[in-house]
Parts: C-alpha cells; sequence; structure tokens
C-alpha cells in the first residue's frame, strides 16, 4: 500500500491522529477494543456513555436488529441498549489505561447526568481520568427517564442549562450530541453554544421501527414478546446526517465545529460528511458490519482523494460543499434536459420502459423486435429514475444530458 499523507486534524488544539472515530455506542464500551481500534486507524473515540451507578443499567436481551434490503445486509441497524452497563470506576479506570498506552489519541467521554450536579461532576471525573474532550449525550433516543438523552435535546433550555453547568465545571472542550429526532438542530445547538458548548456532534440515531414480526405482530428487537420504537443507524441514515450537519454548518449564528455520525463506512461517506462542514467522523454501524479494517480503507481512500484533488490537509476538505447547497428556489428552472441512452451498451431488460410508463413521464415505448427502449425526447421529464434501476452502471448506461431551449415537460390532459 502507498504511504498514506498526513490525515491528522486539529480541533480545540487537540491533534487526532486521523478525522475518523468511534462513536459512543456498543463499539467504544472497554478499552480493550478502543486500542484495537485505535491500532487499525481510528483518531479517537467518544467513549460510550458513563452515568452514575445509582440507576442499575440492564441491557434487554436481544438488544439490537437488522434490517437488510434485498440482498444488502446491514442497511439499517435498531438498537435498544442505553448508556453503559459497566461501573463507573471501571470505566473512568479504562480512560486512564488508553490515554497510557495511546497517548497520540483522543479520547472523548460521553457523559449523561439526570441534574446540574450530576452532569457537573460526571465531567470532572472523566476530565480527571484524563479525557481530552466531553461529549454531552443530550440525545439517546430510547432513554426512558424524564431529563435524560433524547428529553434534554428536545428541551432547548435544559441542553442550555446542563452545558452550562459542565463548562462551569471543567477546562476542557466541550461537544453537545444533538438529537436528530427533531424539525430544526440549529436552535437547540445555539442553545449549547450559550451555554458554553464548544462544538456540536451529530446526529445520533434517528427513532423509528425496523421490521415488524409477520406471525406474532412483535416489533424487531422482539424482547420476549414486547417491541419498541428506539434508534435506528446505519447507511439508510447517512441523508439525515449530512442534511443536519451541511444546515448546521451554514447558519451564520452557530459557527462551531461540527463532528459528524450516522451511517458513514467508506471513505466516500466520510469525506461527504467533511465536505458538508464536518471535521471528525465518528463511526458505529459501520464496525458493526465489517469490524475495524474499515478504519484502513477509510484512511487509505481520503489520502487517495486528497493526492487526486492536491489537497494537502484535511482541514481544507471542510466545508467544500457548503457554497453549492441552495434552497430549492434557487434553481434555474430555463434549463432544462433529458435522460441519454447509450443503446450500444444496452441488455434489453426493460426496466427502464416500465418504470417510465408506471412512474415517470411515459416517454417510453418499446421496440419488441430488437428488445430496445424508444424515447421521445420531447416527453422525457429527466426525473432519471430510469438511470436509477438500470443494471448497467459501470460507467452508467443513461446519463443526463442538457438539451438548450428545451421547454419544461408538462403532462397532458387525460382525455
Amino acid at each position: 500500500m502507498a504511504k498514506l499523507k498526513d490525515l491528522s486534524i486539529e480541533m480545540f488544539g487537540v491533534k487526532f491522529p486521523t478525522p475518523v472515530l468511534l462513536s459512543s455506542s456498543p463499539v467504544s464500551n472497554t478499552a480493550e477494543m478502543i486500542g484495537r481500534a485505535f491500532d487499525s486507524g481510528f483518531g479517537g473515540v467518544a467513549y460510550k456513555t458513563l452515568g452514575f451507578d445509582k440507576i442499575k443499567i440492564i441491557h434487554p436481551s436481544p438488544r439490537m436488529a437488522k434490517y437488510n434490503y434485498g440482498n444488502k445486509k446491514l442497511v439499517g441497524l435498531q438498537n435498544v441498549e442505553q448508556i453503559t452497563d459497566r461501573p463507573l470506576k471501571d470505566n473512568l479506570q479504562d480512560i486512564k489505561y488508553l490515554k497510557k498506552h495511546w497517548p497520540k489519541h483522543v479520547v472523548i467521554a460521553s457523559v449523561m447526568g439526570f441534574s446540574e450536579y450530576e452532569w457537573s461532576e460526571l465531567a470532572k471525573m472523566a476530565e480527571g481520568a484524563g479525557s481530552d474532550m466531553l461529549e454531552l449525550n443530550f440525545s439517546c433516543p430510547h432513554m426512558t427517564v424524564e431529563g435524560s438523552g433524547m428529553k434534554v435535546g428536545q428541551a432547548f433550555d435544559l441542553v442550555e442549562k446542563f452545558t452550562a453547568a459542565v463548562r462551569k465545571s471543567v477546562k476542557i472542550p466541550i461537544l453537545a450530541k444533538m438529537t436528530p429526532n427533531i424539525t430544526d438542530m440549529t436552535e437547540p445547538a445555539l442553545y449549547a453554544k450559550r451555554g458554553g458548548a464548544d462544538g456540536i456532534t451529530a446526529i445520533n440515531t434517528v427513532r423509528g421501527i425496523t421490521a415488524i414480526g409477520l406471525d406474532d405482530y412483535v416489533p424487531e428487537p422482539n424482547v420476549f414478546g414486547k417491541g419498541a420504537v428506539s434508534g435506528f443507524s446505519g447507511p439508510a441514515v447517512k441523508p439525515i446526517g449530512l442534511r443536519f450537519i451541511s444546515e448546521m454548518a451554514q447558519c451564520s449564528e452557530l459557527k462551531l465545529p461540527l463532528v459528524g455520525c450516522g451511517g458513514a463506512e467508506t471513505w466516500i461517506d466520510a469525506v461527504e460528511y467533511l465536505l458538508c462542514g464536518a471535521s471528525l467522523v465518528q463511526i458505529t454501524t459501520g464496525v458493526i458490519h465489517y469490524g475495524h479494517r474499515i478504519a484502513e480503507d477509510i484512511c487509505e481512500g481520503l489520502s487517495d482523494f486528497m493526492t487526486e484533488k492536491k489537497y494537502k490537509n484535511v482541514k481544507d476538505i471542510v466545508g467544500k460543499a457548503l457554497p453549492h447547497i441552495h434552497p430549492t428556489d434557487a434553481f434555474n428552472l430555463s434549463r432544462q434536459g433529458v435522460a441519454e441512452y447509450d443503446l450500444d451498451r444496452c441488455i434489453g431488460c426493460g426496466q427502464c420502459y416500465i418504470v417510465c410508463q408506471d412512474a415517470g413521464g411515459q416517454c417510453i415505448e418499446w421496440d419488441d423486435e430488437k428488445r430496445r427502449p424508444i424515447q421521445d425526447e420531447e416527453r422525457c421529464l429527466s426525473c432519471m429514475i430510469c438511470s436509477f434501476i438500470c443494471p448497467i452502471d459501470t460507467p452508467p448506461m443513461i446519463t443526463f444530458k442538457e438539451i438548450k431551449n428545451k421547454k419544461p415537460v408538462i403532462p397532458p390532459v387525460s382525455k
């Protein structure tokens, strides 16, 4: 393998060897597993959320469920696990162990309390154990105790109140982790900023139901006859994560460093988060699917991307897509086009014809003898759904082509 470029990046003066991190989740539960992740290329970790032992955490069994789609495994993951079930003293000892044996890697302690006192005390303990930063968990979607997790993230005054309590207690940087189970994330992020947060992490998992048993009617995971709405993660939620990161990055009032998470498992995913304004990318479901080895693939792909695009530093990528993200009313509607077909490569499957007839502009007829589509460009909506289902995609057989002076297509009224 070719020598990688320098992938380090700084945030609040703390240097990350790479921008790829484990997120606060099942994959960051012990020093042993985190240490192996560091050796594999992860530059840091948001340690699984710490809490006081007064609330004994016992996780449901089973605690997760898969969401497969066709032949694609683990497009999404349903999880009903909550914060750490390990004793606080054991977790603090593990943080000390990590900083002793991997001093150049960054340990971010995720914490969650139920009062200003608890938030403050947990923060001080994590700082005392050697944590480089804190991540305030305002976003866990299945905590059932009032004043915790997502319930705090949806009560903006509590976001500010608990952030301020932590800010008064520690000197290390503070990240506030936002819930996506809300309409506008910039609003609670601004409350976190007013409370003293130095940066924002987004997103946590999206509340949902993965599947329901067709024999017993119980949502998965089926915990002895009971299911629940809980956190959903994986590649299926990446578009939501990119949306929230880009919106906060474009918020002129916020202007805080961002950490992106939600569905990243390839170098392309990581680069997209960077382009939308994140400086770091956290991963969970990708590790559950492929293991720690994905860090090497992501770092190699990121390095190759930087070489191809002539970027010297990871920070130079951050936010490059933002000037191109606009409200839909900014589109130039005077420019129109069509789907263009390379029929020499067509295999005659007919899927383009079916989808155009049933879900598009009905601009395709079918030649049964030649087994080829016959396109009427004047009726083409350029919706491009024919290209989405075409099996020839390396390179794509169906591409978009602009047609100068083409008028927008308005389907005719049925007679």
